[in-house]
C-alpha cells in the first residue's frame, strides 16, 4: 500500500475564505464604486506617522530586518510595562498562533475551543494534527463558559478564546473569565486572542488579560485591525519567557519584516489616529447598529468594528451577499464559520456606512417578499 504524502487529517481541511478584494469586484461587476466591508479593517487607514516609517525603510530594504525587533519591542514595552523577553512578534497574530501551534501542538493533543469562533484557529489546530474539542455557544451567541469550564480537563493541551470574539463581536467578562480560569490546569495553555482589544478596552466588564499574568496564558494582539496596516502584517503576543523563548526557536528569523516593524513603531507613536479611528468606529457602530435593528435584523450587539446578524437561511446569506456585490457592498457570509444563516458587516467611514444603508434599501424589497425576516 502506497504511503501517503498527504497527511490524512488535512483531507477534510479547507481553505481560509478572505473578504473580497476591491478590485475583484470592481472587475467583475463594472463598478466605479465599492465599499469593502468584509475583513474588519481600519477605514481610516494608516497612520501617517507609519506611513513615514515605512516609507523611509524602504530604503533599507536591501537589508535584513533586525531579528530582535529592538524598536519595537520598546514601544511595546513602554506602553505594557513587560520586558522584552515576555513578548514574541509574528506575521500577524495569526502568524504567532501559526508558532504555537508548532511549538505546543503534537498530533492527537487535545484542543478546546468553541463551536463558530475564529476560523484561523480551527485550521491551524486541525492542521497541527490536534483533536479539535469545541463546546456549542449560548443562545445569545455567546461563548458558554459553564460549558468550557466543564468540558477543559487533564487532557486539554490548549484552550483557545478569541475575546471579543470573531464572527460574532461578543466578549466574556472578567467575572466569566475569573471563573473559566478556577477549572483550567497550570499545565493548559491558554490563548486569549484579543485581536480587537483596542475597541473593547473602554468595555466596563472586559477583562484585560496584561491585568492577569498568569503563566499559562499566551495573549495576542494585532496592528491590522485598529491600527490600519493589516496589508503589512504584524502582530504580537506576552507570554512567559519559558513560552516566548520556546516560541522563538519555531519562527522564522526574520519576521516580522523591516517594514512591518518600522511601521508597528510609527502607529504606537500616533495616538491620536487611534482615537480618531475608536471615535469613527463608535458613531458609525451605533448608526448601523439602529439601522439594522429598525429593518428587524436583530443584530448581535458588539464591541469590535463589524456586527454581526442573522438572515435565517443559507438560501438568505447568499441573495443578501451576492446582491450586496451587485450594489458595490461587499460584506462577510459566514459559512466558513459554519453560520450559514448569518453574514458580518465591518464598520467603515461615514460614506461606505451610507453606501451600504442605501444598497440594502434598494435590495430590501424583494429581500423581503423571498425570505421575510428569522424568528
Amino acid at each position: 500500500m502506497q504511503k501517503r504524502l498527504i497527511p490524512e487529517h488535512l483531507d477534510k481541511l479547507q481553505v481560509y475564505q478572505a473578504g473580497k478584494p476591491i478590485e475583484e469586484v470592481t472587475r467583475e461587476k463594472g463598478l466605479t464604486k465599492v465599499s469593502k466591508l468584509a475583513s474588519n479593517e481600519n477605514p481610516l487607514g494608516p497612520s501617517p506617522f507609519a506611513i513615514r516609517e515605512m516609507t523611509n525603510a524602504l530604503w533599507d530594504s536591501h537589508r535584513y530586518p533586525d531579528m530582535h525587533a529592538t524598536a519595537l519591542k520598546t514601544k511595546l514595552c513602554e506602553l505594557y510595562n513587560v520586558e522584552k523577553e515576555n513578548i514574541v512578534l509574528g506575521n500577524g497574530s495569526e502568524g504567532i498562533m501559526g508558532y504555537i501551534a508548532r511549538a505546543f501542538i503534537q498530533t492527537g493533543d487535545e484542543v478546546l475551543t468553541s463551536e463558530k469562533t475564529f476560523i484561523g484557529f480551527h485550521i491551524l489546530a486541525t492542521a497541527a494534527g490536534a483533536k479539535l474539542v469545541t463546546v456549542p455557544r449560548t443562545k445569545e451567541m455567546k461563548y458558554d463558559i459553564k460549558a468550557l469550564a466543564a468540558a477543559v480537563n487533564e487532557n486539554t493541551k490548549v484552550l483557545y478564546i478569541a475575546n471579543p470574539d470573531n464572527p460574532t463581536g461578543t466578549y466574556i467578562t472578567e467575572e466569566e473569565f475569573d471563573y473559566l480560569m478556577q477549572y483550567v490546569p497550570k499545565h493548559t495553555i491558554v490563548i486569549l486572542d484579543e485581536a480587537y482589544f483596542e475597541f473593547a478596552q473602554s468595555t466596563i466588564d472586559y477583562p484585560d488579560s496584561m491585568k492577569y499574568r498568569y503563566d499559562n496564558v499566551i495573549t495576542l494582539r494585532t496592528f491590522s485591525k485598529a491600527y490600519g496596516i493589516g496589508g503589512i502584517r504584524v502582530g504580537y503576543g506576552f507570554a512567559h519567557k519559558d513560552f516566548v523563548q520556546a516560541l522563538h526557536k519555531v519562527k522564522l528569523p526574520f519576521e516580522p519584516s523591516l517594514i512591518a516593524q518600522k511601521g508597528a513603531v510609527g502607529a504606537l507613536s500616533d495616538y491620536p489616529h487611534l482615537e480618531r479611528t475608536i471615535r469613527n468606529n463608535t458613531k458609525r457602530y451605533y448608526e448601523t447598529l439602529k439601522f439594522l435593528d429598525k429593518k428587524g435584523f436583530k443584530p448581535i450587539q458588539s464591541v469590535t468594528n463589524f456586527i454581526c446578524f442573522k438572515t435565517g437561511s443559507t438560501e438568505a446569506s447568499d441573495y443578501l451577499f451576492e446582491n450586496l456585490l451587485d450594489e458595490g457592498v461587499i460584506i462577510r457570509p459566514l459559512k466558513s464559520n459554519k453560520m450559514p444563516d448569518w453574514v458580518r458587516v465591518s464598520i467603515g467611514k461615514k460614506e461606505e456606512m451610507v453606501h451600504f444603508f442605501e444598497a440594502m434599501e434598494n435590495i430590501l424589497p424583494e429581500y423581503d417578499k423571498k425570505f421575510g425576516r428569522p424568528e
